[in-house]
């Protein structure tokens, strides 16, 4: 309830207006997104790859309405992806990128100027140093995103892909993109979907997730664990050994601002933990999302307010 709830009111321009002009929002925010500037993401992304994680950068924005907007997202990532490789942080730091964000839903010829755009920064990326991994948003993009995965992949073969296991046809999806060099973010999803085309007890989200694992890390590619259950950590963990993956045969992330602790413990075990870092000043949908998914980071909001009223 509290999270279908969350997610109407992240599409809502009034509550959306109400929480961006709220003086005490913006600093609560911050846990979850590292600011609003380009100098805001590159002292996150210092910080974290100094402390022996990786990240990877997503500047926020999605539901492009006109080219303008898109041409303007993708010089921000071709300035942060210049700035990462001028000051030696590439080799840590990938981005990660919506493609509605570039123009993939603009009424005119939208799937081409995404697919162009997203072009543009993967050769930024590539001239760079580093990678691009495309982010899944609500399953009416899903096919329109993995067409576009398949054209970027022909010039550029290690574009990640962000697969949904609350989707019903992930695994198949999974079984799809687990050929060699392949890379693939495996997350839960946060969008609010259909019950016909998404599975809506915990409990089905979660065995799809194991069975989404267990394709992934027996097949040829490179999966990414995006979790923060223990339980799942832990279970990919165990996949990884028993199909003969080291530290260097797939990654476990995590978001800016939750379980640090534990982003620092996988860290100190040799395991590559890399960290999502959102920021931009389009961080009203994100923030909400991250509520609706987690019922302590509303617990978390609500108090850290009080504090500081």
């Amino acid at each position: 309830m509290l999270r279908s709830l969350l997610l109407a009111v992240a599409g809502s321009p009034t509550a959306r207006t109400l929480v961006e002009s709220t003086p005490l929002t913006k600093p609560v925010v911050r846990r979850f997104v590292a600011g609003a500037e380009v100098t805001d993401a590159l002292e996150a992304v210092r910080a974290i790859v100094t402390s022996g994680r990786h990240v990877t950068l997503d500047h926020l924005g999605e539901d492009t309405s006109e080219a303008r907007q898109a041409t303007e997202t993708v010089q921000a990532y071709e300035q942060v992806l210049g700035l990462l490789a001028e000051r030696g942080l590439a080799a840590g730091a990938e981005v990660s990128v919506k493609l509605s964000a570039v123009g993939q839903f603009l009424p005119a010829d939208g799937e081409k100027i995404a697919l162009e755009n997203a072009r543009r920064i993967c050769e930024a990326a590539a001239a760079a140093g580093t990678t691009v991994t495309l982010d899944m948003e609500d399953h009416t993009t899903t096919d329109s995103t993995l067409g576009i995965l398949r054209e970027l992949r022909v010039d550029f073969p290690w574009v990640g892909a962000v697969l949904q296991a609350y989707l019903r046809r992930t695994e198949s999806d999974c079984r799809e993109l687990s050929g060699p060099g392949s890379r693939v973010r495996l997350c839960k999803g946060a969008y609010a979907e259909p019950e016909s085309v998404a599975y809506q007890d915990k409990a089905e989200v979660d065995s799809s997730y194991v069975r989404c694992l267990r394709v992934l890390m027996a097949g040829e590619g490179y999966p990414m664990v995006a979790s923060h259950d223990p339980r799942m950590v832990a279970i990919a963990r165990e996949l990884a050994l028993r199909n003969g993956r080291g530290a260097a045969d797939h990654e476990f992330q995590m978001l800016y601002g939750i379980r640090p602790a534990e982003q620092s413990a996988i860290a100190g075990r040799g395991e590559t933990m890399r960290v999502y870092v959102p920021y931009g000043q389009a961080w009203y949908g994100y923030f909400m999302r991250r509520l609706a998914e987690r019922p302590a980071n509303v617990g978390f909001f609500l108090r850290s307010l009080a504090t500081r009223s």
